[in-house]
């Protein structure tokens, strides 16, 4: 589990740079239902697109990659040529040259030279690093607080990073003092003062002295969204509460974490919702979906995706490529193979 925290640090926004013109900004307002290219808020125009975050999405357009506001207006222009970028955490976005990786700030000055084998994105302040196959942690301005020493580190979630030592996993805090012994084969991050731990091939969730609270028992575990946690036991999912309780028996096929109160599952080959006491809230009818954000899911009708509200009426009728979720009130989408950003109805 955390050890895929660091192997994708820039995920699809591993991008080159080259030359740009961005077509001007439709300013019309997005439609409830229906959408033409005409509508977007931001023209369909990108290859590549992001979420929004922090106010800005990093878009491409030929081999040129730049930074843009809510209004589609260029934010963030790098002053400087790197092979990849990411969008912004905490004031600042990864960029990689050549094989080496660093940061930006928000006016694309240089804030820390590339110079580490692989890092993350900010959290809490600091960002994890690796030099010579060791990982550490270095502060926004770039300062070493905590020397790289550990196999695998993952970035801190209140208060505590998860971190390899001997091939056994624990914590430390942001100082570098291991507050939880490495005594587990693998382990999460920390969320409602609980994180999934495993020993014995078994996940049991942990408190911060580091005592199984839920006992091992499950097959597979995450972290707690909303008070409650994904859980598999053996091929079917379900959930716990904080209390540890098993709150909705595991009996899907998949489960993703609960958002806006619900949470997306999989039965048989349909996707569908439940709510936190387990009850059906939308009815598993679509070939694909995804989780709620800022109050609508995307949901794919006949080869085409949409979005619906909460209560499963359909907010956004179906009829994009390809769909990101609402964030910051912005959603990206793809129309004839080109992307652009659709505002929240």
């Amino acid at each position: 589990m955390l050890r895929y925290l660091l192997s994708a640090t820039l995920g699809v926004s591993m991008l080159v740079t080259g030359a740009i013109a961005f077509k001007a900004i439709n300013t019309t307002r997005v439609s409830a239902v229906e959408i033409s290219a005409d509508q977007l808020e931001i023209a369909s125009q990108f290859d590549s697109a992001t979420d929004f975050s922090e106010g800005s999405a990093l878009v491409q357009l030929g081999r040129e990659f730049r930074y843009i506001d809510r209004s589609g207006r260029i934010a963030v222009v790098p002053k400087l040529e790197f092979d990849a970028f990411s969008p912004f955490s905490e004031g600042l976005a990864i960029v990689k040259a050549g094989e080496t990786y660093g940061y930006i700030d928000t006016k694309g000055e240089v804030a820390i030279p590339p110079q580490y084998d692989r890092v993350s994105r900010f959290r809490e302040g600091l960002a994890a690093i690796r030099v010579q196959q060791k990982y550490g942690f270095i502060d926004r301005k770039g300062a070493v607080i905590i020397p790289p020493q550990f196999q695998l580190a993952s970035g801190f979630f209140e208060g505590l990073a998860a971190v390899k030592v001997d091939n056994q996993y624990g914590y430390i805090d942001s100082k570098g003092k291991i507050v939880i012994e490495p005594k587990f084969s693998d382990a999460w991050n920390f969320s409602s003062n609980l994180a999934p731990a495993k020993t014995n091939q078994k996940w049991g969730y942990i408190n911060k002295k580091g005592e199984f609270v839920v006992q091992p028992q499950f097959d597979g575990a995450f972290n707690l969204v909303e008070s409650m946690g994904r859980v598999r036991v053996g091929d079917r999912w379900g959930f716990i509460d904080q209390s540890g309780k098993v709150a909705i028996a595991p009996q899907f096929n998949f489960a993703s974490d609960f958002s806006n109160g619900l949470a997306l599952v999989q039965i048989g080959n349909q996707w569908g919702y439940v709510d936190k006491s387990g009850k059906v809230a939308i009815e598993p009818k679509y070939s694909f979906a995804s989780s709620f954000s800022d109050g609508l899911a995307a949901v794919k009708i006949n080869d085409r995706w949409g979005f619906i509200d909460t209560s499963g009426k359909v907010a956004i009728a179906p009829q994009f490529e390809e769909v990101g979720s609402f964030v910051e009130g912005m959603a990206r989408v793809k129309l004839d193979e080109k992307w652009g950003y659709i505002r929240k109805p």
